[in-house]
Formats: structure tokens, C-alpha cells, sequence
């Protein structure tokens, strides 16, 4: 009889085992901070800068870049006129951003993700000039 209550008990504390198991969310699954602040808003450009001067307007280096931006949280979005998409590097100190319209993949530095200011610096192939390279920073804020 002993044997029975025994199997009765072990029975029981791998079956609560396995309810806290399967109950418990995989941390990996949560979202960072960082991910939730990218993704929660629809971004507004504050300024497009190519080498130091504001090129978002008609007719400029960065005109394509103007308008609104969106990551979305399945890793597709959009930057101005193009769409495609998007992800973190490991630590989420640079994005990179993957489009059909753009030239090459472009990974962009994070300098700053709050709740109202998105930050990013990267240098970009020059459509112009083959083999030159233009410094951009570009800043955003939520809409």
C-alpha cells in the first residue's frame, strides 16, 4: 500500500511541476523595453541630416526618408516611401533595415529610444556618386 501512495504523490508533483512549467511565460518571448518603444509608436521626422545639412526636403538626398516611420512588432515596417524589414542586433544598440528599394541593407546606430525621441546615425552609399559614403543622422518624434 505504501508503493501506491508513493506513485500517488510522485504523480501529483510532476503534474504540478508541469502546470508551472507550461505556466509560466518564456522570458525570452517578452518583449524588451527597447523593443515596446520602437514598436509603439508611429514615428515623425524631426530633422534629415546628410553630412550636417537638413536634406529631407524636395528635390534633397533624404527626400525619400521624409515622412512618417513604423516598426511594427513582426519585424516589417516602413521609413518614409520605402517598407520592408526591420531587426535589432543582440543588444539593441543598432537596427538594421532591410528594403527591395534600397541599395543595400543599412544598419543604423541607436544614439537615443525614449518615449519622445528616436535617434540614428549611419552612413549610406551616395545614389550620386558611387564609392562615396554620406553621414546621416536622423531624429524622430512619436506622432
Amino acid at each position: 500500500m505504501k508503493t501506491k501512495s508513493i506513485s500517488q504523490y510522485t504523480l501529483i508533483i510532476i503534474l504540478i511541476i508541469a502546470v508551472a512549467f507550461f505556466a509560466c511565460p518564456n522570458h525570452e518571448d517578452v518583449p524588451s523595453e527597447r523593443f515596446n518603444l520602437l514598436t509603439n509608436h508611429i514615428w515623425v521626422n524631426d530633422s534629415l541630416l546628410a553630412d550636417g545639412v537638413e536634406a529631407g526636403g524636395p528635390g534633397e538626398t533624404l527626400e525619400a526618408f521624409n515622412g512618417d516611420t513604423k516598426f511594427d512588432v513582426d519585424g516589417t515596417g516602413y521609413i518614409g516611401t520605402f517598407t520592408g524589414d526591420w531587426g535589432f542586433n543582440k543588444n539593441e544598440t543598432q537596427i538594421t533595415i532591410f528594403s527591395d528599394d534600397l541599395l543595400i541593407p543599412v544598419t543604423v546606430n541607436v544614439v537615443e529610444l525614449t518615449t519622445s525621441s528616436f535617434k540614428i546615425t549611419t552612413n549610406f552609399p551616395s545614389q550620386s556618386s558611387p564609392g562615396v559614403y554620406i553621414d546621416v543622422r536622423m531624429t524622430f518624434k512619436p506622432k
